[in-house]
């Protein structure tokens, strides 16, 4: 592949990663908190945010098995762009929760599989050189940070209603441009012997389980967090500095990606993003001064942004070449889908009993949780093949 094409496809997978991204920056520090203002529950809120993650699982899995047996990865990828754009159309329109929901499972069944696709397309373009893969991810970042930023403004300025409108014009342009996404050829790897698949399927499983207690722990900031700073006074321009904040420190480190893996392993920058969340969550129980606040947010460089580098390139070094959509789907549905299901609907049930102390510490359990299980992974598995042997 000579350097202008290639150049050309990074320009356009990063265009991507920058529009997707740049909705979700509109998206998900603002939208529970439009729910909230339309009146529902933090109970109901928790529901719809599950839903969403339910959705994720059942259809990322679908797209992905889809794309790798029928060789279609293009195709689905530029209807499940075009279809969740026109379908948010209808959120314009409605404001009751059984409405809400109907519209927000049509939507789920084409958004889902967007981001999972986006890694494998990013994955078969670097080839080699993925441990870049933070530099073309980092766009996506960038859009975050200026998105939180300015939504929150223009939502002082006008009402929290302006979202919708945000949203749809974001996705519209990013179902426009996946128009052009490159088609990559993707060559089959040899099958491996059956002696090799069992240490890599139990890797695979253990690495699956922590990670969506990662998630798990973090559906308590996703669902909750804007909602609990502005319970605690703040205004929505503060709530968009801190988001905005957690993204800069993110893009920080994803810039920084090659050098990063280079010095570390992926097993590494995971347990220690672990570790870090685990500390991240408990200060939020304590922390109500601004300064704390946006110090706690510099931390999400590591419990999101090399979490989600590592993980990444972690399921892909343990995937064969012709189930690489899969894979990353199946990380997408396990992570972002079941964990943040089970997150938003523990986080949403535990609010309404205690509250944002409650939800943070359990968080921060979990997320400790999460990493003493993969530390131990090796000590997992070599205990399970000698239990096979002694059969």
């Amino acid at each position: 592949m000579d350097a202008i094409k290639y150049n050309n496809r990074k320009v356009i997978l990063s265009s991507q990663y920058f529009l997707y991204f740049g909705v979700m920056g509109v998206f998900l520090p603002y939208f529970n908190l439009y729910c909230f203002h339309l009146g529902f529950s933090s109970f109901q809120i928790g529901t719809l945010s599950a839903i969403r993650s339910a959705i994720m699982i059942l259809f990322s899995l679908f797209w992905g098995i889809m794309a790798d047996k029928y060789r279609i990865r293009r195709p689905i990828y530029i209807l499940c762009n075009l279809l969740s754009a026109f379908l948010w159309l209808f959120f314009l329109y409605i404001a009751n929760f059984k409405s809400m929901i109907v519209i927000t499972i049509c939507y789920g069944i084409f958004y889902s599989p967007i981001i999972s696709f986006l890694e494998a397309f990013s994955m078969d373009l670097l080839g080699d050189n993925k441990k870049s893969y933070g530099r073309i991810r980092a766009w996506g970042s960038l859009a975050f940070i200026s998105m939180v930023t300015i939504t929150g403004k223009i939502i002082d300025l006008y009402a929290i209603e302006i979202i919708l409108g945000l949203i749809l014009f974001g996705s519209i342009l990013q179902a426009l441009i996946a128009m052009k996404i490159p088609r990559l050829a993707i060559h089959r790897q040899k099958k491996t012997s059956r002696s090799a698949r069992p240490p890599i399927q139990g890797r695979i499983v253990i690495f699956l389980i922590s990670a969506c207690l990662m998630l798990i722990s973090h559906g308590a900031y996703y669902a909750f967090f804007s909602i609990h700073l502005e319970k605690l006074g703040y205004g929505n321009t503060f709530i968009g500095i801190t988001w905005a904040i957690a993204s800069m420190a993110e893009f920080a480190l994803m810039v920084n990606s090659d050098k990063i893996f280079k010095r570390f392993s992926f097993e590494k920058v995971l347990i220690f993003s672990f570790f870090i969340a685990a500390l991240r969550w408990l200060s939020l129980c304590y922390v109500k001064s601004w300064i704390g606040l946006c110090l706690s947010q510099i931390t999400h460089a590591v419990t999101y942004g090399t979490f989600h580098m590592a993980s990444i390139l972690y399921i892909d070094s343990l995937t064969p070449l012709e189930s690489k959509t899969f894979g990353q789907s199946l990380n997408n549905a396990v992570t972002y889908g079941l964990g943040l299901m089970l997150g938003f609907f523990l986080s949403g049930f535990l609010y309404e009993k205690g509250g944002a102390t409650v939800i943070f510490g359990a968080s921060a359990l979990i997320a400790l949780l999460g990493g003493l299980l993969f530390c131990a992974r090796d000590f997992t598995l070599v205990r399970g093949k000698q239990a096979k042997s002694n059969i």
